[in-house]
């Protein structure tokens, strides 16, 4: 797949570029868009449709034989779908010229740190890097190795002990109490953040090492003062991505408000869907969606500090919908938060008591420690912060993450990225 997505675009994009008759950019522009996103679309969506339009017509008296497929889903097809389309549709756009060389164009499509989860990188960004003669750098390579132990700390020690709370709570079997669903909640913010932004971080690393620069993908989200905010430290390779080539092309902020509503509406269940083939993720982009509406309708002029908290608490609640298994079980989990009568502490005690009290209240000061650094390093990744230290300082925090990898990080999980399912 990655290579008839490739071999397709690198021929369009020459095509693009010599091309001056715009019927004919625009019908090359379609084919680009027709084959990625068709590729996408039957494998990661088919399902989903076919689902769907059975649903539908179950309402009728209507019997139509319409079976699903045992689709497997290409490694990282969401990623580099999104990231080789960037190139055609900016030769298109005129905003950068094609490459003659095949070779730097495969390996930007494919370039192992990130092929898989991200971040989303753009042509005129990373392709160019290729072209470069590469060199051993100290100073790069100390830099990615910071990066590193970052995102190891992260997955190891945040997400992957999160998630065993996360799911022990959001497991459909168990009736879950409104608290316990809501504390499951706060547990996967954690885990879903530290999973997902120490792979960025890996990834970025990794690729430092070897030279090259890729786009920093978050910057301490769960501070950020509004829900737009939050859309600019969150996944900001996809943010931009939707923003460059959905919203902006729909309209933007121009035009009257009812469309600039439905742009950001259209934009964000795009963005749900893209995360995956279900209407919790759908529900999910729409939620996000609507609060944005809501900022901007109302023009909130409230300090950040009055603000800061009302978003942190939708933001975590929002994250119910994503981690709920289907539309019943999301059903479920939002009568018992609506029910004041179904607040208990007893199934909290009970989950806690499994993971043993002494190994929670061990990653409770850790992940308070974590929140800690993530606030002083504000826009910062951890390898600028960690850089601006004295040495004895540095050393000091190179060490206090290994020892709570090897001593506190749980590795009896399998080591997946909850993102690679994307």
């Amino acid at each position: 797949m990655i290579i008839i997505s490739s071999t397709i675009d690198y021929i369009i994009g020459l095509k693009l570029h010599i091309t001056t008759i715009k019927s004919h950019r625009k019908l090359l522009l379609i084919v680009s868009l027709l084959v990625n996103l068709g590729i996408l679309g039957f494998f990661k969506y088919f399902n989903f449709f076919i689902e769907s339009f059975n649903e539908l017509l179950s309402i009728f008296p209507i019997n139509l034989d319409s079976s699903t497929l045992k689709i497997i889903l290409p490694i990282g097809i969401s990623f580099y779908t999104f990231q080789t389309l960037s190139y055609t549709i900016d030769i298109y756009k005129k905003k950068i010229e094609p490459t003659r060389d095949i070779y730097s164009f495969f390996a930007f499509v494919s370039f192992f740190p990130q092929l898989v989860s991200g971040p989303i990188e753009r042509a005129s960004h990373l392709l160019q890097q290729f072209h470069e003669k590469k060199a051993f750098n100290h100073k790069l390579c100390v830099a990615g190795l910071r990066l590193m132990l970052w995102g190891f700390f992260k997955k190891i020690v945040i997400a992957d002990n999160f998630g065993i709370l996360a799911d022990s709570i959001f497991n459909p079997d168990l009736s879950a109490s409104g608290l316990t669903i809501i504390i499951g909640a706060i547990f996967f913010a954690f885990q879903i953040y530290a999973d997902f932004s120490g792979y960025s971080d890996i990834a970025i690393g990794i690729a430092r090492m070897f030279g090259f620069d890729i786009i920093q993908n978050f910057k301490t989200p769960y501070y950020a003062a509004s829900f737009g905010e939050f859309w600019r430290r969150w996944h900001i390779s996809l943010s931009t991505w939707f923003r460059d080539y959905v919203y902006i092309p729909l309209g933007g902020n121009k035009g009257k408000i009812s469309r600039v509503y439905l742009n950001i509406s259209i934009t964000f269940l795009l963005s749900g869907l893209w995360h995956g083939a279900d209407f919790t993720f759908l529900i999910w982009g729409g939620l996000h969606g609507l609060v944005l509406i809501i900022e901007k309708h109302i023009d909130i002029k409230l300090h950040k500090i009055y603000y800061y908290p009302v978003v942190l608490i939708c933001v975590t609640l929002f994250w119910i919908p994503f981690r709920a298994e289907d539309l019943g079980h999301l059903a479920d989990m939002v009568n018992s938060v609506i029910h004041l009568s179904s607040y208990s502490f007893v199934q909290i005690e009970q989950i806690v008591s499994d993971f043993s009290m002494i190994r929670f209240s061990t990653l409770i000061t850790v992940l308070v420690a974590f929140m800690g650094v993530e606030f002083l390093m504000k826009s910062k990744d951890f390898n600028e912060w960690v850089g601006d230290r004295r040495r004895i300082t540095r050393i000091l925090i190179y060490y206090a993450l290994i020892f709570a990898i090897l001593l506190i990080g749980n590795f009896s999980v399998k080591p997946s990225f909850i993102y690679f399912q994307f």
